[in-house]
């Protein structure tokens, strides 16, 4: 570029040879690039040479020629050769030319056209803004079909272009408002299906390639949706009166009746609008929130669904007045949702496109927001999911605000934990299936995580001091099982008569019984072996042996610290009753006791460390919960930590349960109910059991 001769350019680009005018044309556009190339350029007369090149010429001089204009124009230089007939070539360009790289060049000095300020009236020739556009754009009423549809080119370049104009119109649309309709505008690109073909590109592998328009164009949805909430609905605009309207008739609620006069016109009914789940008969001032957006959404869900709606209506009309889901209502908190969880009074310019630099991918695509083109479909689900928990939830008025936080936690975690890939119709499928239970628990996980970050050190005391209570109440219920005693297998016979190694998943039966209980002081487990299993419980009187607990040195089992995979039904305990396991066992280890051993203190224990280890029990319990008792109940018992997930998941659920109250801090009063009478003790003792979650534990 040193060695460029700018005079000599100038000066090729008139000659009467066609090669000669294209290499000028081809080096000159990369060289105006540079603002002192551009200037000494202009200074030498090149630019009314160049516009008429860009007039008469063809091919690929014709897209050097743009090219170097639309580098020009991006210098802020050259706008006095930016006239009517050159507008109207170029957008004859946009339309009629096959070849690409003329469609590239054309659509980037449109979109600089667009693109620049307003300029003060007396500057003669200046232009500025999609008004110096529309008189050719008239001409050519394929001109935005055409743009729409040059998005979907597989040259990428080609489809940048073309967005990045569209993004220009639009801006200039939005920021000229009283010169020009953008609603109308912008309705005209959505059904020529800008939206569509948008929400492809930002799906697609191509999107790293188009960050910069896409982006644009997302950030000019937001802008859009803010303009749509700022208008206050007024009942004096045409389309806003039409709006509201056409929701009322939609809803048929008023129809001709009998008696009516020649006009039809009847007395209006004194609930028409809360009817549909406004809170007033004033509807316009409850727009307030949500302004003109909140309207449109309305709009769209009862004109799209008007079936549905007017089903929806005569269902609800059938329930009591406070049970009624207030439809309105739910739209307008849904719009307001939406609103907030894609942030959009927060501007992208600065946010979004910092993405586009950063090589992780997941961060790259953290910035896009597909979904957010999607505006209309999720609010209706939104809506639809809204209507349905109220339902399953049995919701009054006054559980209003209750409802409306579960779906925004719904949003969070659908469209929000949704990937950049993610069609939208999977979304609202998602959203149309996601149960109420699930929803109440990340309700209830996010509570804790508030506490947790206001509360931190506090809330996990409390924690601690919770876990330890119930790890206590739970020790308590399982020694309860042991002091109540339990009937275990001995002798197996196998119906084919082969071995239990052999044939362990083979029927077998047991040839006797032994009952097992721990004494009331908790110091001995009695048991006696009987032929059959009786009906009653032995009492202590009838179990001879006995083990002296001190003398207990380990309790060791094959049974798994994790739950098996489907739980035992009454049936199937039944089953294991008649047909004993030999595939778990709690074996208990200890010293062998010495002829008159008297246990005390000290003495006791020196003397047993001198013995030597031995078996001293095995017991085969028949189903995973009662192993889980016997030996969580033995191994508590010694102090030890219990090692069963049934167990641990019975620990964790009483602790969850008393976290869960203290954080909801529930009160008799605040539900509606009278200080219970606590029962009399007179007569009890201290010898009492709880059922917890079908685990009986008793004296």
């Amino acid at each position: 570029m040193e060695n460029l001769d700018i005079p000599d350019l100038v000066l090729r680009l008139s000659s009467e040879e066609e090669s000669v005018r294209k290499m000028a044309v081809f080096k000159l556009q990369n060289a105006v690039a540079d603002p002192s190339i551009a200037d000494l350029f202009i200074s030498e007369g090149g630019m009314p040479k160049l516009r008429f090149l860009s007039l008469h010429s063809y091919g690929n001089t014709l897209a050097y020629c743009l090219t170097a204009i639309s580098r020009l124009l991006e210098l802020d230089r050259g706008w006095d050769q930016i006239t009517e007939d050159v507008i109207k070539r170029i957008v004859d360009l946009v339309v009629d030319q096959p070849l690409v790289n003329v469609n590239r060049a054309a659509m980037s000095v449109l979109a600089a056209i667009v693109g620049h300020p307003n300029l003060p009236p007396s500057q003669q020739g200046s232009v500025s803004g999609f008004r110096h556009l529309k008189p050719a754009v008239d001409l050519q009423p394929q001109f935005l079909p055409m743009l729409v549809e040059k998005i979907a080119s597989a040259d990428h370049a080609l489809c940048a272009n073309a967005l990045q104009l569209i993004n220009s119109l639009m801006r200039d649309a939005i920021a000229h408002e009283a010169d020009f309709e953008w609603p109308r505008f912008i309705k005209q690109l959505q059904e020529l299906g800008v939206i569509k073909s948008v929400y492809g590109l930002m799906q697609s592998t191509a999107v790293q390639d188009l960050a910069h328009p896409l982006l644009d164009f997302q950030s000019l949805t937001k802008v859009l949706l803010r303009k749509w909430k700022q208008e206050k609905v007024d009942l004096e605009k045409t389309d806003h009166r039409r709006a509201l309207r056409g929701v009322h008739v939609a809803s048929s609620a008023e129809k001709p009746q009998p008696g009516t006069d020649s006009k039809g016109s009847k007395k209006a009914s004194p609930t028409k609008w809360r009817r549909l789940g406004f809170e007033s008969e004033s509807p316009a001032y409850e727009f307030n929130n949500t302004g003109f957006l909140g309207l449109m959404d309305l709009t769209d869900f009862v004109y799209k669904n008007e079936d549905g709606f007017q089903k929806l209506l005569l269902e609800q009309s059938a329930e009591p007045l406070e049970q009624r889901c207030p439809i309105a209502r739910a739209s307008l908190a849904v719009t307001s949702i939406l609103y907030e969880h894609f942030d959009v009074e927060k501007s992208d310019d600065g946010g979004a496109h910092k993405y586009v630099s950063i090589e992780s991918r997941s961060q790259f695509d953290r910035a896009f927001k597909p979904l957010l083109l999607h505006w209309s479909r999720l609010h209706t689900g939104g809506l639809n999911a809204f209507i349905r928990l109220w339902k399953a939830s049995g919701a009054q008025l006054e559980d209003f605000g209750k409802i409306e936080e579960l779906v925004r936690i719904l949003v969070e975690q659908v469209v929000g934990q949704a990937s950049r890939t993610k069609d939208i119709k999977e979304v609202e499928e998602d959203i149309a299936g996601f149960d109420l239970q699930r929803l109440r628990d990340l309700q209830m996980e996010l509570l804790e995580l508030t506490y947790e970050d206001a509360w931190g050190h506090h809330l996990r005391q409390v924690r601690d001091e919770l876990n330890h209570e119930a790890l206590q109440f739970v020790k308590e219920q399982r020694i309860r099982c042991l002091l109540r005693g339990s009937w275990f297998p001995q002798g197996l016979n196998y119906l084919d008569g082969s071995s239990a190694a052999g044939k362990s998943n083979n029927r077998a039966v047991p040839t006797a019984w032994r009952f097992v209980r721990l004494s009331h002081n908790r110091r001995y487990l009695h048991y006696a072996d009987f032929p059959v299993k009786s009906a009653g419980e032995p009492g202590l009187d009838l179990l001879q042996e006995k083990i002296d607990l001190s003398l207990v040195s380990s309790v060791v089992s094959n049974v798994s610290a994790s739950a098996p995979s489907t739980s035992s039904s009454d049936s199937t305990v039944t089953s294991l009753a008649e047909q004993a396991s030999t595939s778990t066992k709690i074996t208990i280890h200890g010293v062998e006791p010495s002829a008159g051993h008297v246990r005390q203190g000290s003495e006791a224990s020196s003397s047993s460390q001198a013995r030597k280890e031995i078996v001293l029990l095995q017991l085969y319990p028949q189903s995973y919960t009662l192993a889980s008792e016997w030996l969580d109940g033995l191994l508590m018992l010694l102090n030890q930590q219990p090692i069963t997930a049934e167990t641990n998941k019975l620990v964790n659920m009483i602790s969850g349960y008393g976290l869960k109250i203290r954080l909801l801090n529930v009160r008799f009063e605040d539900i509606g109910l009278e200080e219970p009478v606590l029962p009399s003790r007179e007569g009890l003792d201290d010898n009492y059991y709880y059922d917890i979650g079908g685990m009986e534990a008793g004296v």
